[in-house]
């Protein structure tokens, strides 16, 4: 049965195939006659045109959106790469930059130790002479041969000339007279202040010495001012003893030209003395020293103007001292004159100033000097305020003053000119111009001691012919270049302290022909300020000289030709 059963089942499943292949067939003719063309047309036949040409555009926008891709990322990778190279640039910069900062420390710091040992050891060390006296070559000058002076045009001769003889020697004609007065007036003075004085414990005062320009002739500003120096000793048996900076061990750089005055006792009596070598007995006083033989100081150190515990000379107990002594011989004599005297200058011991009724005043200096040993050196305990920029470190400290020396200098010289020598008057016209100046821009550095030391020098490098009256123009060029070429170097030497080529017939003490040489510009190498202000006011002055030079000789202002007032005694 089962057998019968399977063929059965063998057939159902071949027909059943045969139906599904049948199904198939129909089904494929069926999708072919619908998808026929000619049987259901399409309604647009341009389609596949179309399809090509939106094709072919959308090829072309592709490239184009391609090209325009590649741009940007070509500007982007430049962009890029800018940024990268600004970036390195710039950290490379920052780099040099802190690296030339750091070596610009390092050598800033290297040359301003190397700037101040050469210093040092040119101020310690160096011994360079003044050159040997030349011809009457302007070649043979150091360093003045050629080069004009920067910003300096100065008028013709005839100008020169008529300025000087207008403005200057018009206003100096009548200082003999005011000399004249000044003196009779100290003298009248210093003797009231001697009669005040006690012999045995007040200082002594000794005869004025006049100096400066008043007495050397190139007083060039109004108003005439005598400078006069009143030595004074202290009592017996007390002396003075000088410490000059060049006889001792080496002095700093800021106390060259200084010095200290030590307060002691007389090494002994004077020899054509005898009171202490004979019994006199003890109810006899000698005649020359007014005590007992053998009696003790009347007075001691802390009495003689002293430093606190201390035996050397303090300039402040000075100044108060002889302050109070010209007051107290000021009234003594008072009632003689017809004017009044005041003090000047508060920061000055004997800056003083006659006031006559007329509103005139007259003013003069009184200064309190000590004698240096037998020469003609002479310590002072104040001058004016020029030159700038340097002065003493300590009350104890008294400035060396050679104007006596300067002042015989030129008398000498002088001498050994020819008639009429314009060397005073470059000086004056210098001075002039250097006064103006200040009165615009007030001081500087440079002084009238500066001019006057430049001067000498030349003196001293120029032969006799060249200083003749009619050379007035070359010479102030001359003597204007001289202080620029200093100026420039920072370096203008004392004309005495260690020149050789000054005489021995001047009779300078040999401690300070040997000394080293003194350099009056060394506040300008460390002080910055004062240098470059004095470089400012230096230039102006010579940029404003031909016009003042021009001005003043076509008119002179009333304050330089009219005369001091004249003193009225009773």
């Amino acid at each position: 049965m089962k057998e019968s059963i399977r063929p059965q089942e063998e057939i159902i499943r071949k027909a059943m195939a045969v139906t599904m292949a049948l199904f198939r067939v129909c089904l494929v003719v069926v999708t072919a006659i619908i998808n026929h063309p000619l049987l259901l047309p399409r309604e647009n036949t341009t389609v596949p045109e179309d399809e090509e040409e939106i094709i072919r555009k959308m090829q072309a926008h592709q490239e184009k959106l391609q090209l325009e891709q590649l741009r940007l990322e070509e500007e982007v990778a430049q962009l890029a790469a800018k940024e990268a190279l600004e970036q390195v640039a710039e950290e490379g910069q920052q780099q040099q930059q802190q690296e030339a900062h750091a070596a610009w420390d390092l050598w800033s710091t290297l040359c301003m130790i190397l700037f101040l040992i050469i210093e040092v050891w040119r101020q310690d060390h160096q011994d360079t002479p003044l050159p040997e006296c030349p011809g009457g070559d302007e070649d043979e000058l150091p360093g003045l041969g050629g080069a004009p002076l920067r910003g300096l045009a100065l008028p013709n001769k005839a100008t020169l000339s008529r300025f000087y003889d207008r403005c200057i020697r018009a206003a100096t004609v009548d200082a003999a007279r005011t000399r004249e007065f000044v003196e009779g007036f100290v003298d009248d003075l210093l003797e009231a202040l001697r009669s005040l004085c006690n012999r045995d414990t007040d200082m002594e005062v000794e005869d004025f010495i006049g100096v400066d320009s008043m007495y050397e002739n190139w007083q060039a500003d109004r108003p005439l001012q005598c400078r006069l120096f009143v030595p004074f000793t202290p009592p017996e048996p007390y002396c003075f003893h000088p410490e000059l900076w060049c006889c001792s061990h080496p002095a700093p750089l800021d106390r060259q030209g200084y010095g200290q005055i030590k307060v002691g006792l007389a090494v002994g009596d004077a020899p054509d003395c005898a009171c202490d070598k004979t019994k006199l007995g003890e109810d006899l006083l000698c005649l020359l020293h007014g005590r007992s033989p053998g009696a003790p100081p009347s007075c001691e150190v802390e009495d003689l103007l002293c430093a606190r515990e201390s035996p050397y000379l303090d300039a402040m107990q000075v100044m108060k001292w002889f302050q109070t002594a010209l007051t107290r011989a000021w009234h003594r004599i008072a009632r003689k004159y017809e004017f009044d005297l005041a003090f000047g200058e508060l920061d000055s011991p004997g800056s003083l100033k006659i006031k006559f009724r007329s509103g005139k005043c007259m003013p003069f200096n009184l200064m309190p000097v000590i004698q240096c040993g037998d020469s003609d050196l002479y310590f002072v305990s104040h001058l004016s305020r020029e030159p700038a920029g340097g002065g003493p470190a300590s009350s104890t400290d008294w400035l060396l003053s050679f104007a006596v020396y300067e002042r015989h200098f030129l008398r000498v010289t002088t001498k050994a000119l020819p008639e009429g020598a314009c060397h005073l008057s470059c000086l004056q016209i210098a001075s002039f111009l250097l006064s103006k100046q200040r009165r615009l821009t007030g001081p500087s550095g440079l002084g009238r001691y500066h001019l006057k030391t430049a001067l000498l020098h030349l003196l001293l490098l120029r032969q006799p012919a060249d200083w003749k009256a009619e050379q007035l123009d070359v010479r102030l060029h001359e003597l204007l270049h001289f202080l620029e070429k200093s100026l420039l170097e920072k370096k203008l030497l004392h004309f005495f302290v260690g020149n050789r080529k000054v005489s021995e017939a001047m009779g300078l003490p040999e401690a300070v022909r040997g000394a080293e040489p003194l350099n009056l510009f060394r506040p300008f190498v460390l002080q910055r300020s004062l240098y470059r202000k004095t470089m400012d006011s230096f230039y102006e002055m010579l940029k404003n000289a031909p016009t003042l030079i021009q001005e003043y000789s076509l008119h002179v202002p009333s304050d330089h030709a009219s005369p001091p007032p004249k003193a009225v005694l009773s």
